[in-house]
């Protein structure tokens, strides 16, 4: 078996779960602070799907390392580069972009990020699978790359571009995100988000929200999902205050803003930028640990 270096001094705890790669053609040299350390790509490596050409189909194998693959999106999505502008040390941006799309045509990153959210559940004491969530939504100025039919304007924040909606467990790590135009409302943007959040974990008996969720969104939830959608007010003290529940998933949308790729909207499809979005988390949870 053939060892894939993806750096100097990278022996066989750092190569490919699966190999058939030219050790030659794969040593980077140049070493980016968003790299993964052999550590996390240990643990995200058998949870990424096997190759097509190592199943019972055979095939061509693939030219490139996966993990290389990785390094790639997680720099894009860090620095906020074009895709066409990747250094020459990571696999061609055609590549990458494809096996991109190819793993959110097969939801790997939801499969990853349950996964590791679960792993770090269980390793704080708690189930798996959470039982309540805290919801909220930001809006974020759209690059010309976004489509018109795709992005509106919110008066409230004054943004022209899309909305970001996202669910979380108590201990801020995403469970869902939905990405609308900026001029949809919170109250209709989260019934898409309520749903996924059904489909993707069916445990949810209880969520926390802001006020903009008030009104009949709370009996639709009750009603038609099961959901106990309890509104969390702002105080009338007119001073900064921490408000119960709600600064957890603030919290996590500023974490999101911090990868450049995801403080402006850039992508022409939607769903690209909610695959962004997880993969950000996915790095958060890599960089803790279990």
């Amino acid at each position: 078996m053939l060892v894939c270096l993806t750096s100097p001094g990278v022996g066989q705890s750092g190569c490919c779960r699966l190999a058939g790669y030219h050790p030659r053609k794969r040593r980077r040299r140049q070493a980016y602070p968003t790299d993964l350390t052999d550590a996390q790509w240990a643990v995200l490596d058998p949870l990424l799907p096997d190759p097509a050409w190592a199943g019972a189909d055979g095939g061509r194998p693939e030219r490139h390392c996966r993990r290389q693959v990785v390094d790639a999106i997680l720099y894009v999505l860090d620095n906020g580069v074009k895709w066409r502008a990747l250094p020459r040390g990571f696999p061609p941006w055609q590549t990458v972009y494809a096996i991109f799309r190819r793993w959110e045509d097969q939801d790997v990153t939801e499969t990853v990020l349950d996964t590791l959210r679960g792993r770090a559940r269980v390793a704080e004491g708690r189930r798996a699978e959470p039982s309540a969530a805290v919801i909220d939504s930001a809006s974020v100025k759209g690059s010309p790359e976004v489509g018109a039919p795709t992005r509106g304007y919110d008066a409230g924040k004054k943004v022209n571009g899309r909305k970001r909606h996202i669910a979380v467990d108590t201990a801020g790590r995403l469970l869902a995100v939905q990405v609308t135009p900026a001029s949809v409302q919170d109250r209709d943007g989260a019934k898409p988000l309520l749903e996924a959040l059904r489909d993707y974990t069916p445990t949810i008996r209880k969520v926390w929200a802001d006020g903009g969720y008030a009104g009949k969104l709370v009996d639709w939830a009750r009603g038609e999902l099961g959901v106990d959608l309890e509104i969390v007010k702002r105080p009338q003290l007119h001073c900064f205050q921490v408000l119960p529940r709600r600064w957890v998933v603030e919290r996590t949308l500023a974490w999101i803003s911090r990868c450049r790729r995801c403080d402006k909207d850039y992508e022409r499809l939607p769903e690209v930028h909610e695959a962004l979005v997880r993969w950000s988390q996915i790095r958060t949870l890599l960089r803790r640990g279990p």
